[in-house]
């Protein structure tokens, strides 16, 4: 695909405690995105290992040794089919263990290309997680892309931060599932995204789980905030979008928008 344009698979499903049924069904959207022509495949945060205290209750026993070996079919399969791949995973390192919520990046060559770590957990999840420090970014088709991870979305300071080094594109893994029925979330986290995406004028692939019950579904928001496409709530699916960089849209803070983060919070002429 030429430069600028990139097809994105969004994919949404229950993901549960089971890593061997969350990786079969993850090698399964792969293969099927890349039949669809996608360039990269987007997924759930935890979407291999399932959401601590919410699939299971705490990461006692929990068998790392198989995470390391699905994600390695995972790898195999995008290597197979030649796309790339945002998986919500954790991941574990060092002695004490320091536990991470993540999003590895696959590259369309079966190599994790880089891993981003939440960076803003939600208090339960500082009981069991170390915050990140850092952003990923990474091109394709000259489409600039970098990752968050759902709370992130309550701090509009990341995504000032992303449109100034640049970014186009953010996709955004979320766990916002197996609810005992709809939330405020369901009145405000799409709304949330549609905002961020249109004050920064970002594309916006909004990924999250689909079990029972979700408060609101998987989303591809375009640039002036308009939700292009979304999924159905809880139940499984996948849509494909594309980013096309030389679509133009409605976005009145683009003369002012640079103005305003220098910390000039007016747009009063200067000869005034």
């Amino acid at each position: 695909m030429k430069d600028g344009l990139l097809k994105i698979a969004t994919c949404q499903f229950a993901v549960g405690s089971s890593i061997k049924s969350n990786s079969r069904q993850i090698q399964s959207y792969i293969r099927r995105s890349a039949r669809c022509g996608a360039d990269i495949v987007h997924f759930p945060e935890c979407a291999l290992c399932g959401y601590v205290g919410t699939d299971f209750a705490s990461f006692e026993g929990f068998d790392w040794g198989l995470l390391e070996t699905e994600a390695g079919k995972i790898t195999a399969v995008a290597a197979q089919v030649g796309v790339w791949v945002v998986l919500g995973s954790v991941h574990k390192s060092g002695k004490p263990e320091r536990l991470r919520n993540s999003l590895l990046l696959i590259d369309s060559g079966g190599k994790i290309a880089d891993r981003y770590d939440k960076r803003f957990c939600i208090r339960g999840e500082l009981r069991r997680f170390i915050p990140g420090d850092r952003f990923v970014e990474f091109t394709i088709n000259g489409v600039k892309c970098s990752l968050l991870i759902c709370f992130e979305v309550r701090f509009c300071e990341i995504y000032r931060y992303l449109y100034k080094k640049g970014v186009n594109c953010i996709f955004q893994s979320f766990y916002n599932a197996r609810q005992q029925g709809p939330s405020v979330h369901t009145h405000i986290m799409r709304q949330s995204v549609q905002c961020r995406a249109a004050c920064n004028h970002f594309w916006i692939s909004m990924c999250n789980a689909s079990g029972y019950y979700s408060p609101y579904p998987s989303c591809f928001i375009q640039p002036d905030g308009k939700i292009v496409k979304q999924l159905r709530f809880n139940r499984a699916g996948m849509m494909i979008n594309t980013v096309d960089l030389s679509q133009r849209f409605y976005d009145p803070s683009a003369d002012y928008r640079d103005m305003a983060i220098r910390g000039r919070f007016d747009n009063k002429p200067e000869n005034q």
